[in-house]
């Protein structure tokens, strides 16, 4: 099931691997359009986001490879789980897209979907994979500053 109702937001996916994988500059919502049954499925909190980009083609955006499986009571038409959807954007944010994508190495990711007001939305991400260097360097500094926090939790204690 998805997590409850934060800021007005019913999350239903997070990729946590995001934040360990890239480097992200720059964040912005974009709608879903989905078919009925596939706001089912989201709904029940059953979503993939393991390996979904998304990238401008032409005038649109597109989201690739995020696995939605079929609802089990649907009977309308069978619908594939990791069709390409289609993403809602103003043309001028799609513009800017474009323009920061044509940069090498960045690429669009999604970080998280939910539903705000009933519908479907995803948090993109422009981002910029990291290297094994990069990762190794990062857990470095999470581990640093979680050695820190350890020795100044006992020493404020009254």
């Amino acid at each position: 099931m998805a997590k409850p109702p934060s800021e007005g937001k019913l999350i239903v996916a997070t990729y946590r691997k995001a934040l360990h994988h890239y480097e992200i500059f720059e964040e912005m919502e974009a709608g879903l359009c989905l078919k009925g049954p596939e706001v089912k499925s989201l709904r029940d909190g059953k979503v993939s986001m393991d390996g979904s980009f998304a990238r401008v083609e032409g005038t649109e955006v597109f989201l690739h490879n995020l696995h939605i499986p079929p609802y089990k009571n649907n009977t309308v038409e069978d619908i594939p789980p990791t069709r390409t959807r289609k993403l809602l954007l103003h043309t001028k944010e799609i513009a800017k897209l474009l323009n920061k994508q044509q940069v090498k190495g960045l690429s669009l990711i999604p970080l998280e979907i939910y539903f705000k007001r009933g519908w479907a939305k995803v948090r993109l991400a422009l981002a910029k994979g990291k290297r094994g260097p990069d990762k190794r360097e990062s857990i470095k500094k999470k581990e640093a500053s979680r050695e820190m926090e350890r020795e100044f939790k006992g020493r404020f204690k009254v």
